[in-house]
């Protein structure tokens, strides 16, 4: 099968996705006009879905659930500074077991860490779990402002995320219906920190910090796996639809 430049590429990106221009009659019948359309026709393999979405669903455990919980327990029980004590401790032994087991630590989990270990020691030093809480809001703020104004100008943040993920022919990104798909989808990213950043205030200011603890732990990483999937099955159905382009899973 020729491969075409687009393809070289993708291979350079990574072995997540692979580009091939389509032989004639794989996707057509024996008429010489559509097999002369489909001469140009993109095959784009994506990677496996099942391992992105596990990874994910362990990220947001071990970043975000998890350590709300820990807080939630420990300032019922102990007292919000050991809470606070016990979120720094999980971090450690998160990304300590990596270490020792001599696995890879994703740089998204480092990430994450360290804006926990961030968010926690400013909270340690104000001695109020208040401030804890209230840091994620000020985040969902930046994000909506970020993803949205991306939006406004044309030039949307989630196409170069979009290339962490999945290695695309470049043509493809300088296609208007991909670009616009784009920005559809940083608009609903950033609507839904908008959200995110709404309800986390809401019940942080009127329910107290043990309302703002449930809504971080539970109401917000639901509204984060919902807007994963709504960004995720909008932008496949746009992309599916394209005109002489195949997706299609490894």
């Amino acid at each position: 099968m020729p491969i075409d430049a687009d393809a070289a590429d993708s291979a350079l990106l990574g072995p997540t996705a692979g580009v091939a221009t389509a032989q004639p009659d794989r996707f057509t019948g024996s008429t010489t006009d559509t097999q002369e359309h489909d001469h140009h026709h993109l095959i784009v393999e994506l990677g496996k879905l099942r391992p992105t979405l596990l990874r994910g669903l362990r990220l947001l455990l071990e970043t975000v659930v998890i350590p709300t919980m820990l807080l939630y327990a420990c300032t019922l029980t102990v007292g919000s500074f050991w809470g606070l004590i016990a979120v720094l401790a999980w971090c450690a032994f998160t990304v300590g077991v990596r270490f020792i087991a001599r696995a890879r630590v994703p740089g998204t989990l480092l990430l994450a860490v360290g804006m926990i270990v961030g968010r926690t020691t400013i909270s340690l030093a104000f001695s109020s779990v208040y401030v804890y809480l209230f840091q994620p809001i000020i985040g969902s703020l930046f994000m909506a402002a970020l993803f949205l104004g991306s939006a406004a100008i044309g030039r949307p943040v989630t196409m170069r995320l979009a290339q962490d993920f999945v290695a695309l022919p470049n043509r493809l990104f300088h296609d208007k219906r991909v670009r616009r798909m784009f920005t559809e989808v940083a608009l609903i990213w950033g609507a839904s920190r908008l959200i995110d950043a709404s309800l986390g205030y809401s019940m942080l200011q009127f329910g107290g910090v043990d309302a703002g603890l449930l809504s971080r732990g539970t109401f917000s990483a639901l509204l984060t796996v919902t807007a994963v999937a709504a960004c995720a099955a909008w932008g496949w159905n746009k992309l599916r639809r394209m005109p002489g382009v195949t997706f299609r899973m490894a």
